[in-house]
């Protein structure tokens, strides 16, 4: 079998990072191409290295994150009540691992969403399947999986996501058919899964947000049963955007 077929056989196979490696070990001179072990270790290499690119852009894709955000861009000091050290405790994913949840609050222009979905990308470059949506949004897909009637569905596809963001909690009053599948959400996920959750209110202004008693305990309970707790303090990281530009 000559090296054209290999490339073929490897492409037919869906080896595609192995393939384009097999093609830049071929345009180098005679006498420096690997050999033997070295050359099938080079491929092999390079054919995981590939489906891990995928398998994150896969994951980032997919996941909808609202903000094109890295952990490198975090600014962590004492004027913004968040240092390197809590920052390092959540970059490793340990808390994804762990099923622990993440609730950031602000004001606006604070920075919690863009801390949010610096943790959700970095979770996908960790491997974990990952899923944002704003509050809005996420009214909207329940009140629409209730009349397509694939409101199971829906939850059933949120149970499957290793870490969940949901963003702006407290901007317009919650309905209680949204608050009865918050609950589902959350009860689904309880030491299974990581919810990340942001906010303009302070956490224990929560519990008045959602009104009901019954309904608040709950809730609260399975998120600050095991959480992280940020509260993002100074200026709008906007207008302090615009003031550097």
């Amino acid at each position: 079998m000559n090296t054209t077929e290999n490339q073929q056989q490897m492409t037919k196979l869906k080896l595609h990072g192995m393939a384009k490696s097999y093609q830049s070990i071929l345009q180098l001179p005679v006498n420096k191409q690997p050999e033997g072990h070295e050359l099938i270790s080079h491929l092999v290499q390079a054919e995981v290295q590939h489906r891990q690119m995928q398998r994150t852009d896969f994951l980032l894709r997919n996941g909808k994150l609202r903000y094109t955000a890295s952990i490198e861009k975090i600014e962590c000091s004492p004027g913004r009540n968040f240092t390197k050290q809590q920052l390092l405790q959540l970059s490793d994913g340990s808390f994804v691992e762990k099923a622990q949840n993440v609730l950031i609050t602000a004001a606006t222009g604070g920075g919690k969403s863009f801390l949010a979905c610096a943790l959700g990308n970095q979770a996908c470059l960790l491997g974990y399947r990952t899923l944002y949506l704003n509050m809005n949004r996420f009214f909207e897909r329940i009140a629409q999986s209730k009349i397509e009637g694939t409101f199971l569905k829906l939850i059933n596809q949120i149970e499957k996501v290793k870490l969940l963001i949901i963003d702006d909690l407290g901007l317009q009053p919650m309905t209680q058919e949204v608050k009865i599948a918050l609950l589902q959400i959350l009860e689904d996920r309880y030491q299974i899964s990581s919810t990340i959750i942001t906010s303009q209110l302070p956490v224990n202004k929560w519990y008045e947000y959602f009104k009901e008693p019954t309904l608040a305990d709950a809730i609260m309970d399975r998120l600050t049963a095991n959480a992280h707790r940020i509260e993002l303090k100074g200026e709008s990281m906007r207008k302090k955007k615009v003031n550097q530009n």
